[in-house]
């Protein structure tokens, strides 16, 4: 028989570190590159536009081709499986627009991804965006009208995609 007052040995920084480890695995590989593929490939291509085509009109279209692939790719799959949100949009018996936005609850049994998938994610939403806002104060600055087009929609395209994840 034990007696109640035997001393018993809890292992805390067992529990600290397995935890930490679980965060730092990423569970979505694939979904994690994409989120961050369409966006790279997007700037680096803005970036080396001028030396592979003096056409603007093909540069224009692949960098927006991009970024309504990242769009797509953040609402319908990354979005999900990384920080569990999802947005559609109803049209309701007046024929009024409505945005549905929903957000799944983090818990042992879901498929949420992790907190590194999650710093992924957030940090893919919020630097992109300011990357674009510098290309286009550095052709404002610079009286690089024909450019200010090229980053105007890429702005708008970044900013509203992070807009609607942030504010739900």
């Amino acid at each position: 028989m034990a007696d109640d007052t035997e001393d018993v040995e809890l292992d805390f920084a067992a529990d600290e570190q397995e935890r930490a480890r679980r965060s730092a695995v990423i569970r979505h590989p694939l979904a994690s590159f994409f989120h961050l593929f369409f966006r790279v490939v997007a700037i680096v291509a803005y970036l080396l536009c001028d030396w592979i085509s003096e056409n603007f009109a093909s540069c224009f279209v692949v960098i927006i081709t991009l970024l309504s692939f990242d769009f797509w790719s953040v609402k319908n799959v990354t979005g999900r499986l990384l920080v569990g949100l999802r947005w559609w949009n109803q049209i309701d018996e007046d024929g009024k627009s409505l945005w549905v936005f929903e957000a799944k609850k983090a818990s042992l049994g879901n498929n949420i991804g992790t907190e590194a998938e999650a710093r992924i994610f957030w940090l893919g939403l919020i630097i992109c965006p300011l990357i674009w806002t510098f290309f286009f104060f550095t052709s404002l600055f610079s009286l690089k009208i024909k450019w200010l087009v090229r980053h105007t929609l890429p702005v708008s395209m970044c900013r509203n995609e992070g807009l609607e994840c942030t504010t739900r």
